[in-house]
């Protein structure tokens, strides 16, 4: 009895001892000027304030000293004002924004709104350090697992190829390849974003117990963003990440390329016949191999033989009022004078890229100096001619006979397998940084197949790679560009038609009917889309090649060019937006109508800016029989359902027809249709009828109101190609429409830049069904309003 009682004593006194002991390690943690940091569980652990609603948190072995500046994140942690509490184990820490919580026995952090509801959390010892060897270096496979409510949907991971929109229940390798940009990044309905600040291949696994991130690493190393809002949450990775350059005004129109022009009179004979044919057009795109044999892969030169006076080309398309991009690689041949410098100067990868059997290897776009020495000879040998825009091709890049020694290979950041994904974002890095130190005058503007975060910086619009030319590629495109975009990064575009096509040349290639009706469908589909770029591979696509003026194919592609053009002083204001807002080109729905749950997983329509709602069909018409082919006069017709969207009501783009939201419709699609919808309270500012996009000042603009709702545009001019509008060279003008007193306001000019137009005309009309105007101007104005400057109102 006296043993037992002792036995309870002493288990008593055990007890206060780690009671004491764990209210002694509870204390031991340290505040900083951003935060706190502590050691627990064998860890160091530091939680940093980037802002009210950006958190940094950083958790490594302790004692392990690394050193870690983020590739992607150019934001510094901004002085914060936050409280601390501490409850038990549990330090809390409070902002105007958030709450984070710091378990400082598990080393769990946890987030909560200022209402205290639960936002996100990890898992209880969800922090894993595995031991392992990169190359000769000592480091770890580290893993962090998170818990998301079940209902809860998740949105990112770049651009991938899978169809979905949403992207809970699986697990993936995100690793950069043609066709997948990996993005180790997700968004929440619940309007929080984490981002893993990481650049070797990470596998994230979504399943009924966790949601986890793993990957080669020294430090668990993320960020959580708290938008309040889906957009807000986008706009929270802009401001980590940092904010997109303006493109110039001609980035926006037609772009004509194929795989490839082979030589430069053939280039030239494109843009002089779509001249000739009237057919708007603002830029060719030279391809690969116009610097001769494989040897000389990239040698930023041109053949003699096919490109024999590379200058006198980049002048003819000027003078055609065009602009000319050409491509260029991050491998070079053997044989060229730049895989000679970087060899002897240890800046090459030493691994198999593209061309096959030829020898080629990829440079070391982590090093500055060989950024240097990249720039060098692109400036010499092809910026010098009169170049417009670059054509980054294979920024993955293309790694071919693969072997595992070949991720052991050193780059001037560590080993490639530590830092693979961030190639594009440093190889396009140099391009742009260089191209600006060497002039203001131009635009950077960028095309190329990979991205990583923080790429929007930089200049680039990625596009989706050489995918297939089938309908089932078409339809994943648009989730792709979709989940790509609320990465945080805007800029996105596909080969119009496919890259590979070559299935479609049994029975006719260009004139078989069945390509066709994908080229037109998919070319409606660019038409809303941030770049409007038609290529590929096997089957020519220049609009001549489907028939001539009269024939249903051509005359439904030159439709919709005419159409982006005349949307151009919407989709120029909607960039600005992007430039100074945050915002996106293309939105997925679940982003901007939170409170439909129906638009939580429809990947095949979007919002391009804030008014149209675009819904691309994606399925043939054409099955093969006779009466199929009475495409002609545009009688043969499908049909496909879409979802308007509640919390607002639309107006059929074609028809003018007004429609209530919340509701399913059956919309007809003849080969020249595709289903548009625009937002009751649109301003829609629609431009004149050109043939490149500045060829006509916008001194007259058609002014659409789709009334319903009050509403607001903000029209945005400068000087279309330089940076001085980073001097606060440009202006803006505030369009409103009062739904109740019907009134039209066009507030006072704000801004100027050299060549303003200072008296313009602005055409009021007021959209119904009588008027179902369309892609056509109307004479039938509501209104028409002289204005120099000064605010106006009218009412209609």
């Amino acid at each position: 009895m006296k043993n037992a009682f002792l036995s309870r004593n002493h288990q008593y006194i055990l007890l206060l001892v780690l009671f004491s002991f764990s209210s002694l390690a509870a204390q031991n943690y340290q505040k900083t000027t951003v935060g706190v940091k502590t050691k627990l569980q064998s860890m160091d652990v530091e939680v940093q304030f980037y802002s009210p609603s950006i958190v940094r948190v950083l958790k490594s072995p302790e004692g392990v000293a690394f050193k870690k500046e983020s590739l992607s994140v150019n934001k510094k942690p901004q002085e914060t004002k936050f409280t601390i509490q501490q409850q038990g184990d549990v330090v809390s820490m409070k902002t105007d924004k958030m709450e984070v919580e710091l378990n400082l026995l598990t080393g769990k952090v946890s987030y909560l709104d200022l209402n205290g509801k639960s936002l996100f959390t990890e898992k209880e010892y969800g922090t894993q350090f595995t031991p392992t060897v990169d190359v000769k270096k000592n480091s770890f496979t580290v893993r962090q697992a998170f818990k998301l409510d079940q209902d809860e949907a998740i949105y990112g991971l770049g651009q991938l190829q899978n169809g979905k929109l949403q992207q809970r229940n699986q697990r993936i390798v995100l690793k950069n390849g043609n066709m997948n940009v990996s993005f180790p990044y997700f968004l929440s309905s619940k309007g929080y974003g984490v981002f893993w600040d990481n650049y070797s291949a990470t596998t994230f696994t979504d399943n009924a117990q966790e949601t986890s991130m793993e990957s080669l690493e020294d430090c668990s190393d993320y960020y959580f963003m708290y938008g309040g809002s889906a957009n807000g949450v986008v706009t929270q990775m802009r401001d980590l990440t940092g904010q997109a350059p303006m493109f110039p005004l001609w980035s926006y129109g037609y772009w004509q390329s194929k795989e490839r022009y082979k030589n430069q009179q053939e280039l030239m004979d494109v843009v002089a016949k779509y001249r000739e044919l009237k057919v708007p057009l603002d830029g060719i795109i030279q391809d690969w191999q116009y610097w001769g044999k494989d040897s000389l892969w990239n040698q930023m030169g041109w053949d003699s033989a096919t490109f024999p006076n590379p200058k006198g080309m980049a002048d003819f398309v000027h003078k055609n009022n065009a602009h000319l991009m050409v491509v260029a690689w991050p491998g070079f041949g053997p044989e060229t004078k730049q895989f000679t410098e970087f060899k002897d100067k240890n800046m090459l990868i030493d691994f198999d890229t593209w061309p096959p059997k030829s020898g080629a290897k990829p440079y070391d776009p982590y090093n500055p100096a060989a950024r240097d020495i990249y720039w060098n000879y692109l400036n010499k040998g092809v910026f010098s001619i009169g170049v417009d825009a670059w054509w980054l091709d294979s920024s993955e890049p293309d790694h071919i006979n693969v072997k595992d020694a070949d991720f052991n290979q050193p780059t001037y950041l560590g080993s490639y397998r530590s830092v693979l994904n961030a190639f594009p974002l440093t190889h396009v890095s140099g391009v742009y940084d260089h191209q600006r130190a060497t002039t203001s005058d131009k635009r950077v503007f960028i095309l190329t197949r990979s991205a990583f975060v923080g790429q929007q910086r930089y200049g680039a619009n990625t596009w989706s790679g050489d995918i297939q030319s089938t309908w089932e590629s078409l339809g994943k495109q648009i989730p792709a560009a979709l989940n790509f975009s609320l990465s945080g990064v805007p800029y996105w575009n596909a080969d119009i038609g496919g890259f590979f096509a070559g299935r479609w040349e049994k029975d006719g290639g260009e004139n078989n009917p069945e390509f066709r009706e994908l080229y037109v469908r998919w070319l409606q589909f660019g038409t809303f889309t941030p770049m409007m770029r038609s290529h590929g591979t096997q089957i020519p696509r220049e609009i001549y090649n489907f028939g001539k003026k009269g024939v249903w194919s051509y005359d439904a592609i030159e439709k919709n060019i005419n159409l982006r053009y005349s949307l151009l002083p919407y989709l120029y204001s909607t960039a600005w937006e992007v430039t100074s807002q945050s915002a996106s080109i293309m939105y997925a729905l679940p982003l901007v109508f939170e409170n439909d749950p129906k638009v939580r997983d429809i990947k095949d329509e979007f919002m391009f800016g804030h008014s149209f709602l675009v819904a691309p069909v994606v399925k043939p018409m054409y099955t093969g029989k006779k009466e199929d082919k009475v495409f002609e006069d545009f009688s043969t017709t499908g049909s496909r359902e879409v979802y308007l969207p509640k919390g607002a009501n639309w107006f059929d783009f074609w028809t003018g027809e007004k429609l209530n939201g919340g509701q399913s419709v059956t919309k007809e699609t003849p080969i020249n249709i595709i289903p548009l919808y625009v937002k009751q309270g649109t301003i829609l500012p629609w431009g004149p009828k050109v043939q490149y996009a500045e060829e006509k000042k916008w001194d007259t603009l058609e002014i659409r109101i789709y009334p319903g709702a009050d509403g607001k545009f903000t029209l945005y001019e400068d000087e279309n190609d330089n940076y001085n509008y980073e001097k606060g060279a440009f202006s803006t003008i505030k369009l409103e429409w009062n739904e109740q007193t019907k009134t039209v306001t066009i507030g006072k000019r704000k801004g100027s830049f050299n060549g303003m137009i200072k008296n313009r005309t602005f055409n009021i009309v007021l959209v119904d069904k009588e008027k179902g105007i369309g892609v056509s101007s109307t004479s039938n104005f509501n209104k028409t309003i002289t204005y120099n400057g000064k605010a106006k109102s009218v009412k209609l």
